[in-house]
């Protein structure tokens, strides 16, 4: 009887295996179709027609949710081989990098005891080395400033107390670094200030919105004489970049939201190995209308690459800006034009196009970098036989295309901006687009996206002054809050106005 009951058992036993195998089995299979689909979704989602693609802002998060919802199934089975005992599958990650000007903290993990199992002592004969990014929530302190009062025992000359140092804001409670934190916050990191006292809350800092609004403020006019040294100096250049994006903002009159529009002058000589560091200006302007740019330009003379925006032309038509303006346009609006014929089935003819424009992009990517003069020579005798080719493509199609149908429109806009377009065969400096400076005007694009963009022509103003200091330290390596904060300190502690190129963010990134 009991041999049998230990039958029993083992029977039971077995079943219990089996069932769990048979579970195992079924969530291995389950994740294994969980997986198929979210690959065949990442794969779509970054091999996929672009038409299929939502914004590049939201096009980036869903491949953050893709990415998590992957990781949670690697998590499920690692979580199953440690239950197991089972080593750890090798998953080909890219895990980062830590910088080697980071703060390490050293912890050393010690075995239970020093004795071996035979008796004698242990020796250090190597050691295994891990490194791990932790980070410390921002944290608040406190900054109090003593000053002594002294008097004299043997006379009553008076007291003696050393002078207050100088403040960004006069009785105000925040440093320069806490102030540079607000602007980074706000004009980088797209974190209104009502959000900014809520976190700030957190840590039981009580701050009105109004109270960082006024440091903004506060802040934006100290830091107005280093925009203006900034735009002098692109304006100096003889090469720039410029282009325009719409900005909502509020007015208050008419209780509704007008168009107002942000205006970048950029220079980025990084490409042909230009020595002028690169920056970007923003102007803000209540409209697009092309005397806004001519306000922008005045006094500047040189190659100006834009897009084929009509407004522009009148920078041409007058000699009341500058000394010989040459407009060079770009070729990225022009193949846009042709891509999105593509997409809405067979398009031999845009096709053609596309692939001729194609071969000058790759043509221009040899040569970034490269002197002027090489380039030019490259660009003559490369890129000229591939334009060549171009005009006879334009032309062939163009007196068959209907002037009105897609292919017709793209056509004659080709046609229309053919000598601006053709404007890198005869100076090496320029580029074959303007994304340079459209890259600038990223940032008011996401700005846009997240809330109203300002609630007045003074905060738009305001934007274009700090955004514009912040966005020239992205382009020089600079990070933007030890600049902010160092420059207001200077300016604080008197700063002269002759010398105020020396806060520009590349004189900073020389000085560090």
């Amino acid at each position: 009887m009991s041999k049998t009951a230990d039958l029993l058992e083992e029977i039971a036993a077995l079943k219990a295996m089996l069932i769990a195998a048979d579970a195992r089995d079924q969530r291995k299979d389950e994740r294994i179709a969980r997986l198929e689909k979210l690959v065949a979704a990442f794969k779509q989602a970054i091999f996929g027609r672009k038409s299929e693609k939502s914004d590049p802002d939201q096009f980036e998060l869903a491949l953050e949710d893709l990415e998590t919802a992957m990781a949670v199934i690697h998590a499920e089975e690692d979580a199953e081989d440690r239950v197991a005992n089972r080593p750890a599958k090798p998953r080909a990650a890219n895990r980062g990098s830590l910088p080697k000007h980071l703060p390490r903290i050293e912890e050393v993990i010690e075995p239970d005891s020093m004795t071996c199992a035979c008796g004698g002592c242990l020796h250090c004969i190597g050691e295994d080395i891990s490194e791990r990014l932790d980070i410390v929530p921002a944290q608040f302190r406190v900054i109090v400033t003593r000053r002594p009062k002294y008097a004299c025992r043997s006379c009553t000359d008076g007291v003696t107390q050393a002078s207050a140092p100088a403040r960004l804001i006069p009785g105000g409670m925040p440093t320069e670094a806490t102030v540079a934190h607000v602007l980074v916050s706000k004009y980088a990191d797209h974190l209104p200030l009502y959000r900014q006292a809520q976190i700030y809350s957190r840590q039981g800092v009580d701050l009105d919105r109004s109270t960082l609004a006024d440091w903004v403020g506060r802040a934006a006019f100290e830091l107005r004489p280093v925009y203006d040294a900034l735009m002098a100096d692109l304006k100096l250049s003889t090469k720039l970049f410029m282009d325009e994006t719409r900005a909502p903002v509020l007015d208050p009159g008419a209780r509704k939201t007008k168009t107002g529009y942000f205006w970048a002058l950029a220079r980025d000589d990084r490409p042909w190995g230009g020595a002028s560091p690169p920056g970007v200006v923003f102007t803000y302007a209540p409209g697009r209308g092309g005397q806004h740019a001519e306000r922008i330009l005045q006094g500047f003379g040189g190659i100006l690459q834009v897009d084929g925006y009509a407004g522009y032309n009148r920078l041409i038509a007058t000699d009341r800006i500058g000394p010989g303006i040459q407009l060079a346009y770009c070729w990225a609006h022009a193949r846009r034009k042709l891509i999105e014929i593509t997409r809405t089935g067979p398009a031999p003819i845009a096709e053609e196009g596309v692939a001729l424009i194609r071969d000058l992009y790759a043509i221009e990517a040899e040569i970034r970098g490269r002197a002027p003069i090489t380039r030019l020579a490259v660009q003559q005798d490369r890129c000229a036989p591939i334009l060549d080719r171009l005009d006879d493509w334009l032309a062939h199609h163009r007196a068959r295309a209907s002037a009105k149908s897609p292919l017709g429109e793209a056509l004659t806009y080709i046609a229309k901006y053919r000598e601006g377009l053709g404007r890198f065969l005869t100076d090496g400096r320029v580029e074959i687009d303007n994304n340079s400076v459209e890259r600038t005007i990223r940032p008011i694009a996401l700005n846009r996206k997240n809330a109203l963009f300002a609630g007045h022509d003074a905060g738009a103003e305001n934007w274009a002054v700090i955004a514009s200091l912040i966005e020239t330290c992205k382009m020089n390596g600079v990070e933007p809050h030890a600049w902010l904060s160092a420059t207001l300190t200077a300016i604080v502690q008197g700063h002269k106005q002759s010398q105020i190129h020396y806060l520009l963010p590349w004189s900073y990134a020389v000085t560090v």
